[in-house]
């Protein structure tokens, strides 16, 4: 959806219709908010304009795209956070909002990167497959100790008390690393 949606070089132009109903003009095609929603997560710029006025309303139908979230149980903002922006409707700061939400949005986007980043550098494939072989292992000696009679794997019954302490050892200090990093993140 994403690319052929695309005009040339500008948004794509959905319409409005009085009857609620919105149609994609490039792909000629009615579609819903939920699709809407889904061109926003995909990062597909369109532009929402009344069909009779032809007035540019995406403002509106993100609000409504953002209420039927909230209301489907998807709660993000927290009443507190509502009130408060309510508030500033009217205020003399209202002209302050949009550009200072709009630059906490970038850095929140900015800091969620980041430890995305440092989440994929720090637990590579091989610290996922030593904490599953960890979780393995303490997962048979518990069945060992519940079923005396249960079989143990070849690395249990050749002595993984030392060798399983050694990986909770290591993913303790990967832990422990990768704390001291987040913390960092956080300063």
């Amino acid at each position: 959806m994403a690319n052929k949606d695309r005009t040339e070089g500008g948004p794509v132009i959905i319409k409005k219709y009085a009857n609620r109903r919105l149609y994609n003009t490039s792909s000629s095609s009615y579609i819903t908010l939920d699709d809407l929603a889904a061109m926003v997560r995909e990062e597909v710029d369109f532009q929402v304009l009344d069909a009779k006025s032809g007035n540019d309303i995406t403002h509106s139908i993100l609000t409504q795209i953002i209420m039927e979230e909230e209301a489907n149980g998807e709660h993000m903002l927290p009443v507190s956070f509502l009130r408060q922006l309510i508030g500033m409707y009217g205020n003399s700061m209202q002209a302050m909002m949009p550009p200072y939400l709009e630059a906490s949005m970038a850095n929140f986007q900015s800091n969620r990167e980041t430890m995305r980043d440092a989440f994929k550098t720090n637990m590579a494939p091989e610290v996922f497959a030593r904490m599953a072989e960890t979780n393995m292992a303490m997962f048979q000696a518990a069945a060992a100790a519940f079923m005396p009679g249960a079989k143990q794997s070849p690395a249990a019954a050749a002595g993984t008390d030392s060798a399983g302490r050694d990986d909770i050892d290591a993913l303790r200090a990967q832990m422990a690393e990768m704390q001291r990093k987040l913390d960092k993140l956080g300063e």
